[in-house]
């Protein structure tokens, strides 16, 4: 179905967001977010070669010589003779030259001159830093009103698919048998369920995706998803300001134990001994905000609007990038996942996990419901246009008990169909729609349509 790609640069779907940025007229210069390693930096550049005469990259943690650039003042002029005075071989061409400041949490008061290159408008400038180094709230303050943002993930499905060599006429393909409720041809189910097993693995952080493209096997990989986990490990307590960073690691680290047990609800209490919610306050919303997490709150009561039912102390805390949940197991967790065996209940979280993950990619908050009795349990929440769409992971082909009641029962009224997600093919049967997990990043635009 796909032939294998052999150019390494990674097609992201930011890559036609910024050239529509660029087309723009007046466009403001733009931050581009997002966690560490998950490609900011590589895209911004290729876009920057093809698009533009003059190009230059300013990096403010590695290039310490530049972080006084802005101590003269923040006028367009002032900054260029500061930038020319310690590298006199940039060349600055009004509509032909992009800036590139990256790193910009090292100097967040640059932000502020974001205001006066917007109402320059000779140059084009795009900043972009890790969210977990990002002080935000000071860079928003900076730069209100005069800029634009971009929150760029890792790499989705959609995105491995390109990697692998598929082609957008491909993915619209599949997109008509899920509009037609039709089937997929055996071969192309197979296919995609065995790339969706490895997409699985190895997840979606660039260069992790660019080695098993490489080498087409999984030797490695393991040890980078380690490394990455360290990184991040690291740079909290790196970043973490004023807040206690002992207690982020801890809830970092512990997000797979939660989520291996059958409930998967994130208790602060269970962090540690003696722990107290009080005592972790802000911790949470600083690994949400760094881009790390994804959290999903449970829904007070199944219905519109999401986030107007919701309870704030009552969530799931998944990992941004399953393959990063994987490297945080035990050293047989790749190969056992691989050949389908002896996960039991963390299969089930690992499942859940990585579409939370597709659903978050594709721009929807998460929300789950499960009630006080533990009769009635839904796994993830969407919404079309009129109504209220459960979606159910199935890791097994079980019963869909919940997901019928939500459809079935008077009293919610918003529920009109459901979605369930498993190892199966599409269908329906008049109640909800079946859908493969692979298929997860194309639910927004089903729902749309």
């Amino acid at each position: 179905m796909a032939d294998i790609q052999t150019d390494l640069y990674l097609k992201r779907k930011i890559d036609s967001f910024l050239l529509e940025w660029k087309n723009k007229p007046y466009h403001k210069p733009l931050i581009v977010q997002g966690a560490r390693q998950i490609g900011k930096t590589e895209s911004i550049r290729r876009f920057a070669r093809e698009n533009y005469d003059h190009f230059l990259e300013i990096n403010f943690a590695l290039m310490e010589e530049y972080r006084t650039i802005f101590d003269s003042g923040y006028g367009v002029d002032k900054i260029i003779k500061a930038i020319s005075f310690v590298n006199p071989s940039f060349v600055f061409v009004p509509k032909k030259t992009l800036i590139f400041f990256d790193e910009i949490q090292v100097v967040s008061k640059g932000a502020t001159s974001l205001k006066c290159f917007r109402e320059d408008g000779r140059f084009d400038v795009i900043c972009s830093g890790s969210l977990m180094g990002i002080n935000y709230q000071e860079i928003e303050s900076n730069a209100v009103g005069n800029k634009e943002d971009y929150l760029m993930r890792s790499m989705d499905f959609e995105e491995f698919l390109w990697a692998k060599g598929y082609k957008e006429e491909q993915i619209d393909d599949l997109f008509s048998y899920m509009k037609e409720a039709k089937p997929l041809p055996k071969a192309v189910f197979d296919a995609l369920s065995e790339l969706f097993r490895d997409y699985l693995v190895i997840g979606g952080m660039p260069e992790i995706v660019k080695t098993y493209i490489r080498q087409n096997h999984f030797a490695g990989i393991l040890n980078q998803q380690r490394q990455i986990i360290r990184d991040y490990e690291e740079d909290i307590t790196k970043y973490a300001g004023g807040l206690d960073k002992a207690r982020i690691l801890d809830v970092y680290r512990k997000i797979p134990v939660f989520l291996g047990n059958e409930n998967k609800k994130f208790f602060i209490t269970k962090v540690r001994t003696n722990a107290r919610s009080k005592d972790y306050v802000g911790v949470i919303d600083w690994l949400v905000n760094s881009g790390i997490v994804n959290i999903s709150y449970c829904l007070e009561e199944p219905s519109l609007p999401l986030r107007g039912h919701y309870h704030p102390n009552h969530f799931r805390l998944y990992f941004m990038d399953t393959g990063l949940l994987i490297g945080s197991l035990d050293e047989q967790a790749q190969d056992d996942l691989r050949q389908n065996k002896n996960f039991n209940t963390c299969k089930g979280a690992l499942y859940e996990n990585i579409v939370g993950d597709m659903l978050s990619k594709a721009g929807y908050d998460l929300f789950f419901y499960k009630d006080e009795k533990g009769r009635l349990e839904m796994d993830f929440f969407v919404r079309d246009k009129d109504s209220l769409v459960p979606v159910e992971v199935k890791a097994n082909d079980g019963s869909t008990i919940s997901l019928n009641k939500l459809i079935d029962e008077e009293k919610y009224q918003d529920v009109r169909f459901g979605i369930k997600l498993g190892n199966k093919n599409i269908g329906f049967n008049g109640k909800f729609y079946t859908f493969p997990y692979f298929l997860t990043f194309l639910l927004k635009r089903f729902l749309n349509s």
